[in-house]
This record gives structure tokens, sequence and C-alpha cells, in this order.
């Protein structure tokens, strides 16, 4: 079976895809049978090589929340771009399509439908954004992380399989606290908190972490992706921290291999609220404290809520970042009753089997085509 992958722009949807992507080919699917439509200049280019599968890109942005001259910029360009999704589609020939959301779907989807290919949406977050509620009608099933977002799809195409998590992070759940501890040449004396903001990395988060890294690390140890934007001015800070402090700081532009052990080594994460959060933190049972992104459409303010509301995160605002991070941060490290009761509410999100649940769904449709 010949499976058309569309997805890309964040992490969010990425990582599910590749899972799914991984899953399909233990059930059967070759690599040449997949092929893999992203955007150009984006995460997938990096991504989805590594994971051994082609990858074609078309070009396209964001028509919501930017300014209008790059709104226009950006459609004309997407419009362009739905006759090349139109040949990428028709050269592959594939049996069904997956799509996970991200503006660049939207010509992709335009061209699957016009030649009557199956489509299945696996969307990351609780609500959908802009490419996803475009492309609901055009789907026969679309699969969600979670069943609240039954106030934004249709009951007929509501298909819930849980967060796929990819294989090499869910192969870090069963290292022991102190392997994971090891990779980052940490002990597990101290606790362990763990701050990211994507791939690109959250600008405030970083800040505000960098404002505090003396208090923090007094009694804490810290590993921190920063992304890529702000690398320079964290390696920077970094070098001007006095030597006691910086044998507990662990700063990162990035990590491939070993995110899943820096989940794994933590006792407490500090992120972004995208898609990711509702299944990695889950994976590892993982407290997190929130960070919504204000320009995210909805959708981050929303994951949050999610998790919040069962438990098993608290949320802050970039607003408030400078204020309340370090006592946030130290009240959960050192409560271990509190930090206890929210592991537990993150593990009970967990859905080992989403993975094998996306992929059996894209291919039973992919079946009755």
């Amino acid at each position: 079976m010949k499976i058309l992958i569309c997805a890309g722009g964040t992490g969010g949807g990425i990582y599910p895809a590749l899972a799914a992507a991984a899953e399909l080919q233990k059930l059967g699917v070759r690599r040449e049978e997949i092929l893999w439509i992203g955007t150009r200049g984006e995460m997938e280019e990096k991504l989805v090589p590594r994971a051994g599968l082609h990858l074609e890109t078309i070009t396209g942005g964001a028509i919501v929340g930017v300014a209008p001259h790059r709104r226009l910029r950006n459609a004309a360009r997407l419009l362009w771009s739905v006759g090349s999704a139109a040949r990428l589609v028709g050269r592959f020939a594939p049996d069904v399509m997956l799509m996970t959301g991200g503006y660049p779907a939207i010509p992709v989807t335009i061209a699957a439908r016009r030649q009557r290919l199956p489509i299945v949406i696996y969307l990351p977050d609780v609500e959908p954004g802009q490419a996803i509620r475009f492309s609901l009608r055009f789907a026969r099933k679309v699969a969600c992380t979670t069943a609240e977002s039954r106030a934004f799809i249709p009951a007929d195409k509501m298909v819930v399989t849980g967060y796929p998590v990819r294989p090499e992070l869910r192969a870090a759940t069963r290292l022991s606290r102190a392997e994971a501890l090891a990779r980052f040449a940490l002990g597990p004396e101290r606790p362990t908190l763990f701050v990211f903001g994507g791939s690109r990395g959250a600008r405030n988060i970083n800040r505000a972490l960098m404002a505090l890294l003396p208090q923090l690390l007094a009694q804490n140890q810290i590993i921190h992706l920063s992304g890529e934007l702000t690398w320079p001015e964290v390696e920077q800070n970094a070098a001007t921290l006095p030597a006691e402090l910086r044998a507990y700081y662990r700063p990162y532009a990035y990590l491939h291999e070993d995110m899943g052990a820096a989940f794994r080594a933590a006792d407490l994460v500090v992120a972004r609220a995208g898609a990711s959060m509702l299944g990695e933190c889950p994976a590892f049972a993982l407290p997190s404290i929130l960070v919504p992104l204000t320009f995210a459409w909805r959708y981050q303010k929303v994951n949050a809520d999610y998790l919040a509301r069962r438990g098993a995160a608290m949320q802050l605002t970039d607003e408030q970042l400078p204020q309340a991070l370090l006592p946030a941060v130290t009240d959960l490290l050192h409560d271990q009753a509190t930090l206890s009761q929210m592991s537990a509410a993150a593990g009970a999100l967990d859905v080992p089997e989403a993975a094998a649940n996306l992929a059996q769904l894209i291919l039973q449709e992919g079946e009755s085509a």
C-alpha cells in the first residue's frame, strides 16, 4: 500500500506522523511506499530524511495572524502550490493520505480530493487549527489525541487514538532515571528541571530562565533546550556562570537522540503548550509548567487548559514569567507530594498504543478505498 503523508511546520504535527510512519513499516509498508510532502525551509527538511523517508516540499505560509502583505503573499504561494501538489500526488499515486495540519496541507488536501484519495486527518491538539478545519469536509476519518476534541469534530468521523509518541522517546521510558541522568553527566542527588520551547525556541522562556539560573542552580540541576534562534544568547550566558553553578547546567540548542533521556531524567518540565505536551509528558508521567504561546491561535491555551484541569500541569503566561517562574519551580520541585500527584495525573493520560491505533486506521481507510 502506498501512503502519502502531509505534515510539517511544527513538531506537534511532524512527530506523530513520524511515529505513525514507523508503525506502518512494522506492519509491512515499505519505506519506498511512503511519500512525505512538507514545507520548504521547515523542520521536516531535517527530520524526515533522518527517518529514512522520502520528502518532497512545496511553498506556503500562514494566512492567519500575520501582516496583510504577508497574508496575500502566502495565499498566492498556497494557490500556486496546488499545481505542484497535484503533480506530486499524481506521480506517486498513493492509496491513502495522512495529514496533521499546517497551511501547506491545504493544497495537498485539495490535490488529494481531486484524485478521490481517502484522507485521514490526525488532530494533535485538542482544538483544530485553520488547515484542519478547512480539510475536515474532505476527510473520511479524524484521529484525535483526546475525546475533548468532540466539540470540534463530527461524531461519525472522529476516532480517539491518543497521541503517537515517536519510538525513540517511547524507548527512553524504559531507562532508569540514573541511566538517563548519566547521559548528561548528572547525578540523582538534586531535583532536575527540563526547560524547552520547541525546535526554534521560546525567547521569553529562555530569557526568564537565564535571569534565574543563579538561584535555581543553587539547589537544582537543569537541562535546557533553547532552540536554535536564541542559542547564541544562551551559550554566551552559560559561559558567564561560576564553575560551581555551571556544573549543574546542561544547555543545548537542540537534542535528537537524547531527547527521551532528557524527559526521563526530569522531575519537572517548563515548556510551551504545543501538541507534543499532550503525549510526551504523559508518556513519562511528567508534571509540567506550561506557558502557552500568545500568538499561536488558541490551541496552546486549550492544550494547557486540558492538562491543567486534569491535574497534570500548571500554567503561567509570558507576562508572569519574570516574577512567577522561580517560586513556581521551587515550590513544585521541593513539594514531593504535589509532584507525585501531578505525575500520576500525567501518566493516566498516556496511550501507549496510540501509534499503532493511528497506523491501523490509515491502513483500514486505504484498504476500503
